[in-house]
């Protein structure tokens, strides 16, 4: 296995989407989709300089709020066309900035905020009164994170018996092990990938449980007030929880060879395995494709031959 010393100094990102995975780098993102001809197509675009290479990702608690945002409608409208070239169905460019898309995040938005926000808090809120703990805002609180984690572990572990969803999340580790092989100064060939671990310390999976548990802290400054000012609360403060959950997520990600921070991340690399499955070759072989188009971008690799068919997206 070939290695390299060499430092990585960005901190890349993707997702698993239908049939593909989406890379994400500095100046543009990739994704790459194996169609049902069993080629892999690839789509790439530039991405915001200001929010990847300016003022907001040198500001903390903002870049995540910001960042979060817009890797919400990046995955949304990756996730959309992928459906198209794995569905081989004809491409259509306006998903990636028409009306279509933007609306699907907003109502998915909408479901997540009232599913895992809403919802526990209204049900602690009752448990809490009929239990008599109306003065114990804090054990309310507790009880109101504990259904957040029962729902956040019972929703994936049912999604994950579904089998298109089972190979959504083998491209999940595909991605997975392709950045860790990056990271690692690994040679990037699907069977050289293969042999690293499935879980990254700065999954989305441990960034929602990371959120769940930073929200109980924040939550109990303010104790339990008025029903709705409650509600209220809980939706106006999710930029700040998540501010503070994204910084906490790269602290650890940046110092996880520190003996207390692997120990700390536990519960996070845990989870994940309710949302990634061992991938095979192919599948690691598209993440790989996806990856070096974002190091092109970068010039950190030049263009090579490719050894499986390739198409270029025209958009």
């Amino acid at each position: 296995m070939r290695m390299s010393s060499t430092p990585k100094q960005f901190s890349y990102g993707g997702q698993a989407v239908l049939e593909g995975v989406m890379m994400r780098g500095a100046h543009k993102f990739a994704v790459a989709v194996r169609n049902p001809a069993g080629e892999i197509v690839i789509h790439e675009q530039p991405i915001s300089a200001a929010l990847y290479r300016g003022w907001v990702s040198k500001t903390p608690f903002v870049r995540g709020v910001v960042g979060l945002w817009d890797a919400l409608g990046l995955g949304t409208r990756a996730l959309m066309w992928s459906a198209d070239i794995a569905l081989g169905e004809e491409e259509d460019s306006s998903i990636f900035s028409g009306a279509l898309g933007i609306g699907t995040l907003a109502v998915s938005l909408l479901i997540g905020v009232g599913v895992f926000f809403i919802f526990p808090t209204a049900a602690s809120t009752g448990l809490g009164n009929l239990l008599g703990l109306q003065d114990n805002p804090t054990l309310v609180n507790l009880i109101e994170t504990i259904i957040q984690l029962v729902i956040l572990i019972g929703y994936m572990s049912l999604i994950g018996r579904i089998p298109d969803v089972k190979r959504l999340f083998g491209y999940h580790g595909a991605e997975h092990k392709t950045i860790n092989a990056y990271e690692a100064g690994a040679e990037l060939t699907p069977e050289v990938v293969q042999h690293f671990p499935i879980e990254h310390p700065r999954c989305g999976t441990a960034f929602l449980l990371t959120v769940a548990f930073v929200g109980f802290f924040v939550f109990s400054l303010f104790g339990r007030p008025d029903f709705l000012v409650l509600i209220l609360s809980r939706i106006v403060l999710i930029p700040v929880i998540a501010g503070i959950a994204y910084e906490l997520l790269r602290f650890t990600a940046r110092h996880i060879d520190n003996p207390i921070i692997r120990l700390m991340v536990i519960p996070n690399l845990a989870l994940q395995h309710l949302t990634t499955r061992q991938p095979d070759l192919t599948m690691i072989e598209v993440a790989i494709a996806a990856f070096k188009r974002v190091l092109v971008s970068e010039k950190l690799t030049p263009e090579e031959e490719e050894t499986v068919p390739v198409m270029e997206a025209v958009l």
